[in-house]
């Protein structure tokens, strides 16, 4: 159970309530008491209804790990505030036996969180991952769940959640087991990443190095985790594919290697969110403030997906959903999963791999060793690591990442309003590209200059063309474009690409700005404003970088 505010990390607020205070206290408050909202702490900038807003966490996904806000700011406005409690009026006592029976909607969810007892009913309806996940902790303590998602243990968390105290427990009661970090056994990581979440660990590659290398080496390849890097004995692991007759077919990961032939496809992955801080800076997304690092090339080794389906009895005149599941799971036992449709899967033009080398080398734990699915030319979240199984089906993944996330909305859609099933889970992805060197606010010298950057499109669409104005968007240049060659319709990976150009003499500063087109004329959008969304995901605006023009 994850509790924010609006402050000026752009996290939400949740209302603080509290039992009437009037009412006399007793070992076990009736359910039916009333709650009301002792005070405000905060305010949307959006118009409107504000009756109920759900804001996802920062790289927490699913369950526990959920930003809840909860409230009508207009409604309550309006109505008196209840009288706060008198200064150091105590608390009522209980047992942790007593708290436990408050573990269900009728009997109100309770939790514990150090020696202090909290009332969250009223988040259950609410909660985006469903009512499962939030009454995993009910009756019980939050510690084991905070433990998964530790960047929520911070000041501003725990003093809202002090806002919903009912009692304390009782000082008889042993203190609660310290958890265990469930993080200890993540691999190291390349310091030069840019860390935007420890725990779970999500980092992109340094922009400066980007343009260096066409394949990002293993250690910086973005890195995007929704739960700790499962420990995998390659030596046991099985991947078990559900077979056209409804039965499974187990493959060990040396049968992967030795039963079909290794096939090798250079391609990009990108985080649906890479860029999403641009959308932030126009409104807070509440999501992972990722830069231009959510993306990164590789050469990928492995058995084609549909080698391994044919196997499994399927043809490919079926239709459906290819869905896969990996080892990475939260404290439920919920894991993530995704899917993509049976045609990519099964296309000899797809290049869909199970794929269990990287660069020529074995896969690293954090890109989902021992076997991890690649698509290219689909966002990356349907790139299930850790790949565990596989099933084929008439309809996409149930999971909350296919279902409630990674999907795109109209910049009117607003939490409140938000039909999730009205919109398709993102597979291609658009065209975008960026600009590396010189980074925001660097200070160039005068005459030469170089810009450097990537440009990709999703679906096997070439990029054809990058464009670089030195002076916001009002005169162009095109840029040299470098990469190997790839097939019309097949080209999975991104191009990297130089403008070499000349400061005018006499300028300050300079607007730097780049677009890219690919195979099919799409082009990128001017402005981020009109294609920002709830989710932060998507945004292919044009890149810009703002730098000053002096000596060194």
């Amino acid at each position: 159970m994850l509790l924010s505010k609006p402050s000026r990390n752009g996290f939400c607020i949740l209302h603080r309530t509290h039992w009437l205070r009037e009412m006399p206290w007793r070992p076990h408050p009736p359910a039916c008491m009333a709650w009301t909202t002792s005070r405000n702490h905060g305010t949307w900038n959006d118009a409107g209804s504000t009756r109920r807003r759900v804001m996802v966490a920062a790289g927490a996904g699913l369950g526990l790990g959920t930003i809840l806000a909860y409230g009508d700011h207009r409604r309550r406005a309006a109505e008196p505030e209840t009288p706060a409690p008198a200064a150091g009026a105590p608390f009522p006592v209980f047992t942790r036996k007593e708290v436990a029976r408050h573990n269900s909607e009728e009997s109100r969810v309770w939790v514990t969180y150090g020696s202090d007892v909290f009332d969250i009913t009223d988040f259950v309806e609410v909660h985006p991952g469903g009512k499962s996940k939030i009454l995993l902790a009910a009756g019980g303590a939050l510690e084991p769940f905070w433990a998964l998602y530790a960047m929520h243990k911070q000041e501003h968390v725990l003093e809202i959640l002090r806002g919903y105290k009912v009692g304390e427990l009782s000082p008889e009661e042993p203190p609660q087991p310290t958890p265990g970090d469930p993080y200890a056994e993540d691999p190291q990581r390349h310091p030069a990443l840019r860390i935007n979440t420890l725990k779970p660990f999500n980092a992109e590659t340094p922009p400066e190095l980007i343009a260096e290398n066409y394949l990002t080496p293993n250690a910086l390849f973005f890195k995007r985790n929704h739960f700790p890097v499962p420990v995998v004995d390659p030596a046991t692991y099985r991947l078990q594919v559900q077979s056209s007759g409804g039965r499974t077919m187990s493959l060990s990961l040396q049968d992967l290697k030795r039963r079909f032939p290794k096939h090798e496809v250079t391609a990009t992955l990108q985080c649906a969110g890479n860029r999403r801080s641009e959308m932030n800076a126009i409104k807070n997304t509440n999501r992972l403030g990722w830069g231009v690092g959510a993306i990164s090339n590789a050469r990928w080794g492995g058995a084609l997906l549909r080698d391994v389906l044919a196997e499994a009895g399927y043809r490919p005149s079926d239709e459906g959903h290819v869905c896969f599941e990996g080892l990475d799971k939260d404290q439920s036992g919920t894991v993530y999963g995704a899917s993509i449709p049976f045609k990519k899967a099964m296309s000899p033009d797809g290049d869909v791999l199970l794929a269990y080398e990287m660069n020529g080398e074995e896969l690293p734990r954090d890109n989902g060793f021992p076997l991890r699915v690649i698509a290219p030319g689909i966002v990356g979240a349907r790139n299930v690591k850790w790949l565990a199984r596989i099933t084929v089906g008439p309809e996409e993944s149930q999971s909350h990442w296919q279902q409630k996330d990674y999907k795109g909305f109209s910049p009117s859609v607003t939490w409140d309003n938000v039909d999730f099933s009205s919109a398709p889970a993102i597979q291609d992805m658009p065209v975008q590209s960026a600009i590396t060197e010189p980074g925001p606010g660097a200070c160039v010298c005068p005459g030469e200059l170089t810009v450097k950057g990537y440009a990709w499109s999703g679906g096997g669409r070439r990029v054809i063309r990058v464009d670089v104005s030195l002076d916001g968007g009002k005169s162009w240049h095109v840029a040299k474009l470098t990469g190997k060659e790839q097939l019309p319709g097949r080209a999975w990976a991104w191009q990297l690409w130089q403008l070499d150009a000349c400061v005018p003499e006499g300028t300050k500063e300079m607007d730097i700005v780049c677009k890219a087109v690919d195979a099919s004329y799409n082009d990128q959008p001017n402005t981020v404003a009109p294609i920002w969304n709830i989710l932060g995901v998507l945004n292919s605006a044009w890149h810009r970088v703002h730098v000053i023009v002096g000596e060194e």
